[in-house]
């Protein structure tokens, strides 16, 4: 295959919901450029973008497919990206290296959830958008409704390029009013006839050809005065004002097709090579916000967009060229990881076909193998470059679910399994949390979550189960306490002993040091249970002789203070103390989470001669500790998120209903194009499989994002509840 210069490039996305013939699509434009000599279809499984079990299984795209085509001397880089939004993680990935997205329309059901998902998606990332609608072949296609519901809902700047000369099973004709012609196809697509516009027709293409022009000449100053000087503009100026309009996003040209029939394809793609701009009119960005010229005669780099792991070839990465040229055997630096590479082969790929190219310039989009240490996001470059290419933003989890190996001897298996899952898709998020003790598995939604599943179950035959994730609380005190612990224990030879004295109060941001506390003695000892000695109100006054402020990895603070007068406790059994206390914190005395936002004032204590060592005083600083938690008010903290959602304001009441059955913080609303905005505030434990409730209350037309906000105190009757739940795990434990 030859290289083709930035010119004679272009890249596109292909968009939409579920069904609506993305990859229907993406077959012809690939039988179009002969890449391909035959036409697959989904329902026989043998597309060459679906070529993956899962997507045969299911019969729907779940990943992006990097494709291409060869038209008039031009390269059109696809990439067909999934219709469900738990895979927007491939959405993002196919809008971040195209520069132009056609989102298609099905001509029967026009609007669905997935379109409007797709255009709020392509708006958020200023991606341009071509409107295509499709399977117009359908008996009840509604082409006149579709268009006005596309103007109503996405923007006025919605402009016919073509209609149809009749929608439904008859559809063959298409009027195009760019070129003023009638493109005719064989009832089964193929050969297309370009005709003259018959009379029946004429006053209807004119009257849009006149839109088309008006909207054209807007985008351009130059344009609008040969407009307003002419009241026209020809073809050529025309393509110029619609390609100034795409690249601002100020006009979204409409095109008509049947991809199963074939009808509309090759003029759809006339219209990419002649009017979609070049890669160079959507150059890349740095991780500054600078412009890299994606000009060939510049330093090579490359953008590291994607990784699959492909069988019989191990790890493909696939790059978009920012800028300079690359060709086989090419050296260069990872800039991310500072390691040396070699770029061994250039592969142009069309799902599972893959063809060697000399050369690839900048704009163009390839794949390569056998790299040694890059990863997803990484910049590849040349000697002199010292930039990295902006990362791609993905949206935070929506979905998290705890997993578990059913054969535990698999448990490390699945780790590296899981992990390596995440550099193909990093939306898809693996952790082991220490504090949970669980190995959680975050995601899009719980149909991303499931197809992760059938992977490790079918692919990497790991037996696998879900369960439902605890919830990382926090404990904190909310008031002062005292406690004396004695740790004493004697067996035979020498003993142990050491005797502990403190102080808890809550910890706040510049809050005066401590000086004097008027409390009740509280001692307990290891040789009687609970015991407790009332002195009655005691005046203890602070004399600090030195302060460790921590920042706990988890969150919060604790400060702790050594008031230690006289060494009744010697100095080198100190740091023993906080370890103890530390070990504490990490699982604290109420539900075994992690503490936070604590001081302790350690001011009196004794020592024994001989039994006295670091491991008593570690043990008497722990207990101490624990008992004044327990007698300093303490409160559960719960993970806090907050939470936008879009959605049609006639599901408005369900929705917010709902959210205040989770115990939800309305925050306010806003309208958001045609679509409403709830804002909220909603604890983690309310938002389980809150995607999965949310698209049966909207009939799948709702979305949110959600991402952490704060810890916020329990409710009484809940904290309650959560106590209970843990002492009788603790009793089940024993």
């Amino acid at each position: 295959m030859k290289a083709y210069q930035t010119k004679d490039i272009r890249n596109i996305s292909l968009l939409g919901g579920p069904a609506t013939g993305k990859t229907t699509l993406a077959e012809c434009m690939l039988f179009e450029g002969k890449v391909i000599d035959r036409r697959g279809s989904v329902d026989q499984k043998n597309t060459t973008s679906d070529y993956r079990p899962i997507e045969h299984e299911r019969l729907n795209s779940i990943y992006s497919s990097v494709l291409y085509s060869e038209f008039h001397d031009s390269k059109i880089n696809i990439l067909d990206a999934p219709g469900f939004d738990d895979f927007i993680g491939e959405t993002i990935t196919a809008m971040r290296v195209t520069d132009v997205s056609l989102l298609l329309i099905h001509g029967n059901n026009g609007i669905e959830v997935g379109t409007e998902l797709a255009w709020r998606n392509a708006a958020r990332n200023h991606q341009p958008v071509l409107l295509v609608i499709n399977h117009l072949d359908h008996e009840k296609a509604e082409y006149e409704e579709t268009i006005k519901r596309a103007k109503e809902l996405f923007s006025s700047k919605v402009v016919e390029v073509q209609y149809p000369v009749h929608a439904g099973k008859d559809f063959t004709e298409i009027i195009d009013v760019l070129t003023m012609k009638l493109y005719k196809h064989s009832t089964s697509g193929g050969k297309v006839e370009v005709l003259d516009i018959p009379a029946s027709q004429m006053a209807k293409a004119e009257a849009l050809r006149n839109e088309l022009i008006e909207a054209a000449a807007e985008n351009d100053e130059a344009l609008m005065e040969i407009f307003f000087e002419k009241g026209s503009l020809d073809e050529q100026e025309m393509r110029n004002g619609i390609r100034a309009g795409i690249i601002k996003r100020e006009l979204f040209p409409v095109f008509c097709t049947s991809a199963k029939t074939n009808v509309g394809v090759q003029r759809l793609m006339e219209f990419i090579v002649n009017v979609v701009p070049a890669p160079d009119a959507f150059p890349m960005t740095d991780d500054e916000g600078k412009t890299i010229p994606c000009d060939a005669s510049k330093p090579f780099s490359a953008y590291v967009f994607k990784s699959t792991y492909e069988e019989h070839l191990g790890e493909m990465s696939f790059m978009r060229v920012a800028s300079g040229e690359v060709s086989e055997a090419f050296d260069c630096e990872n800039m991310v990881t500072g390691s040396k590479e070699r770029i061994s082969q250039l592969l142009a790929v069309a799902g599972k076909k893959r063809e060697k190219i000399e050369k690839a310039y900048a704009g163009d989009i390839f794949a390569t193998i056998k790299l040694k240490n890059t990863n997803t996001s990484n910049t590849l470059a040349s000697k002199g470059v010292n930039y990295l290419i902006a990362k791609t933003v993905f949206p935070e989890p929506k979905f998290r679910t705890a997993i578990k190996a059913v054969n535990t001897a698999d448990d490390e298996k699945l780790a590296s399994v899981l992990n390596r899952m995440n550099a193909s898709d990093p939306t898809l998020i693996f952790e082991y949390s220490k504090e949970l003790k669980q190995m959680l598995l975050h995601g899009q939604g719980e149909l991303h979550i499931n197809i992760a599943k059938w992977h490790l179950d079918n692919e990497f035959k790991i037996p696998t189960e879900y369960l439902a994730p605890k919830i990382p609380y926090r404990e904190t005190i909310t008031s002062v306490s005292q406690a004396t612990y004695q740790h004493k224990k004697q067996s035979g030879g020498a003993g142990q002993f050491g005797q502990v004295s403190m102080v808890l109060e809550p910890y706040e941001e510049g809050k005066p040091e401590p000086s004097i506390y008027k409390l009740k003695q509280t001692i307990y000892q290891s040789s009687v249970t609970s015991l407790q000695i009332s002195k009655g109100d005691t005046e203890q006054g602070v004399n600090i002789r030195g302060k460790d402020e921590i920042n706990l990895p988890w969150g919060g603070k604790l400060v702790y203070y050594n008031a230690i007068v006289g060494g009744v406790i010697d100095a080198r059994f100190l740091p023993a103390i906080l370890k103890g206390i530390m070990e504490k914190i990490e699982e604290g005395p109420l539900t075994g989470s992690y503490a936070r936002d604590i001081r302790v004032v350690v001011y009196d204590g004794k020592m024994h001669p001989v039994d006295s060592n670091e491991i008593s005083f570690k043990l008497a600083g722990r207990t101490a500790f624990s008992y004044a938690f327990k007698h300093a008010n303490p409160k559960l903290l719960e993970p806090v998120y907050r939470v936008e959602v879009y959605l049609p304001e006639e599901r408005m009441g369900d929705i917010m209903t709902d959210l205040q059955g989770r115990r939800a913080v309305i925050l306010g609303m806003e309208r958001e194009g045609v679509y409403q905005k709830i804002l909220a505030k909603v604890p983690l434990a309310e938002m389980n499989k809150y995607s999965t409730a949310l698209s049966s209350l909207s009939n799948g037309r709702a979305n949110y994002n959600m991402k952490f906000e704060e810890y916020a105190q329990v409710p009484p009757d809940i904290q309650e509840k959560l106590l209970k739940e843990y002492e009788e795990s603790k009793k089940d434990e024993e």
